[in-house]
């Protein structure tokens, strides 16, 4: 039986615990859950111009193009995606862009910033296993950044990563 004063630090304990701590099953998203509701994917797709001068292709999004799904942020989910790292070690790559479709942001111009999403994984992933598509379960963040590769709207705090089989 709990005493007034252990059921307080239980109350106070569990107060502050991530929402993910309490998440027993992530909510399993697509790559279109990104885009908000009410707008549609072809609202998205942007024009672009040639940098002739250092061969790059700028894509130019409109505001479609940076609107984020608020529903969400802080939400504990599992998605698929192709990993382009940042920076690989001997142990593997921790902090990569999730893309949607393999040689996104290299070969082609980046997709807008709600189709991309920055991760850091807890537990590196392997760097003989980087073309693998992959599923990423952990707390997403809707946050719009700026990277050499593209601008990103989403963050994840990878809790687990495992190969994506279809």
């Amino acid at each position: 039986m709990l005493n007034r004063r252990s059921a307080l630090s239980l109350m106070t304990a569990t107060a502050f615990a991530p929402a993910s701590a309490f998440a027993s099953t992530p909510r399993e998203i697509m790559w279109d859950d990104l885009i908000p509701p009410g707008v549609p994917y072809s609202e998205i797709i942007g024009e672009g111009e040639m940098d002739e001068a250092n061969d790059l292709w700028n894509p130019i999004y409109d505001a479609n193009g940076t609107k984020l799904n608020e529903s969400l942020n802080g939400a504990y989910i599992k998605m698929p995606g192709f990993i382009i790292p940042f920076d690989v070690s001997a142990e593997g790559v921790k902090d990569f862009m999730l893309v949607p479709y393999v040689g996104a942001c290299i070969h082609t111009p980046p997709p807008p910033a709600n189709q991309l999403v920055m991760v850091n994984a807890k537990k590196p992933w392997p760097g003989d296993q980087l073309w693998d598509a992959v599923w990423v379960t952990g707390t997403m963040r809707t946050q719009l950044q700026s990277t050499n590769l593209g601008q990103t709207g989403y963050s994840i705090s990878a809790d687990e990563m495992k190969v994506y089989v279809w």
